[in-house]
C-alpha cells in the first residue's frame, strides 16, 4: 500500500506477508551497500575463497535476486535467511566479505542450501547452476563450501528474520518503506517451522548504528547480528598465512584483472 500525501510504501507487520519482490529489493538494496563497503577492503591472498569470481559479474544484485524468485519459486524465508548465513560465515571466517567477486555466488549456494534444507519442495541444481549463471560442477563445490562454512547450521527462528525484515525497512537507503502501524521493531513469537537450537544462536557483538561502517541489528532475543565486517578488525583479528592454492588463485586472478585492463587500454 503506498501513501498518496508522502510517496512512502508500507509494508506488513510479517515478513510473510510482504510480497516477495518487496523482500527482494530490500534485500537487494541493503546488499549493493554493502558490496559498495567491503570492495574498498584490498583483496589479501589469504582471503580468497571457493565464493571469488575473478571479475565482478554485470547483473546488478537485486536484478539476479529477481531473476533467482521467477525461475526458482524461492520462499521468502530463503530469501531473508541469507542475511543469518552471512552472520554466520562472517562470525566464522574474518577475513571473508561479502564484495561484488562474491556476492552473487554466495546468494545462489545460500538459496539452493536453504532450499533443500527448510523446504518441502525445491529445484535440482542443475536449475539453480543455470539459473545462477554457472556449471553444476562449481554449485555443487559451492554447496559443500557453504555447508562447511556455517557448519551446517542451517536453521533460525522466525524471530531472527523478523528481526532481520525490519531493520532492512528501517534501514533502506531511500527511507520510502515503512511498516504497517509501527516504526518500531516488532516483537514476535518464536514458535515456527524454522527453528533452531540456543546452542546454534548466532555469535553476540556489540550494536551500532546501520549508518556507520559495521551495520548491524538488534535481535528481540537479546542477541545482535552482524551484518557488515568491520575492515579495522580484519588484520588485527586474523594473522594466517595463505595457503598454496589461495596464493595461485591470486595470482590467477591478478592476471586477469591485469589483461582486462589492458584489453580497455587497447579498446580505447
Amino acid at each position: 500500500m503506498e501513501s498518496s500525501t508522502s510517496g512512502r510504501v508500507e509494508l506488513p507487520t510479517a515478513f510473510e506477508e510482504a510480497h516477495i519482490d518487496q523482500l527482494a529489493q530490500l534485500i537487494g538494496d541493503m546488499l549493493e551497500r554493502l558490496m559498495a563497503h567491503n570492495d574498498q577492503i584490498p583483496l589479501l591472498p589469504e582471503s580468497l575463497t571457493r565464493f571469488h569470481s575473478r571479475s565482478a559479474p554485470s547483473i546488478t544484485v537485486l536484478d539476479y535476486l529477481k531473476r533467482i524468485v521467477k525461475f526458482t519459486n524461492v520462499e521468502k524465508s530463503c530469501l531473508l535467511i541469507t542475511l543469518h548465513y552471512i552472520d554466520q560465515i562472517c562470525a566464522r571466517m574474518p577475513l571473508f566479505t561479502l564484495s561484488s567477486l562474491t556476492c552473487h555466488r554466495f546468494i545462489i549456494a545460500s538459496i539452493t542450501v536453504s532450499s533443500k534444507g527448510l523446504c518441502d519442495s525445491f529445484c535440482t541444481n542443475s536449475l539453480y547452476a543455470k539459473v545462477g549463471g554457472i556449471s553444476v560442477t562449481e554449485l555443487n563445490i559451492l554447496e559443500r563450501e557453504f555447508l562447511s562454512a556455517i557448519d551446517w547450521r542451517l536453521m533460525c527462528t522466525r524471530e531472527i528474520l523478523q528481526e532481520y525484515y525490519v531493520n532492512l525497512v528501517r534501514t533502506h537507503s531511500t527511507g520510502q518503506f515503512f511498516i504497517s502501524g509501527s516504526q518500531s521493531p516488532i516483537s514476535v513469537s518464536s514458535d515456527s517451522d524454522i527453528e533452531m537450537d540456543s546452542e546454534h544462536s548466532p555469535p553476540p557483538s556489540p550494536s551500532e548504528a546501520p549508518s556507520r561502517a559495521r551495520h548491524r541489528t538488534r535481535l528481540s532475543v537479546n542477541e545482535t547480528s552482524t551484518i557488515l565486517i568491520d575492515p579495522g578488525t580484519i588484520s588485527q583479528d586474523v594473522t594466517r598465512r595463505p595457503t598454496l592454492e589461495q596464493n595461485m588463485a591470486f595470482a590467477a586472478l591478478q592476471q586477469s584483472q591485469d589483461t582486462t585492463t589492458t584489453d580497455k587500454g587497447g579498446d580505447g
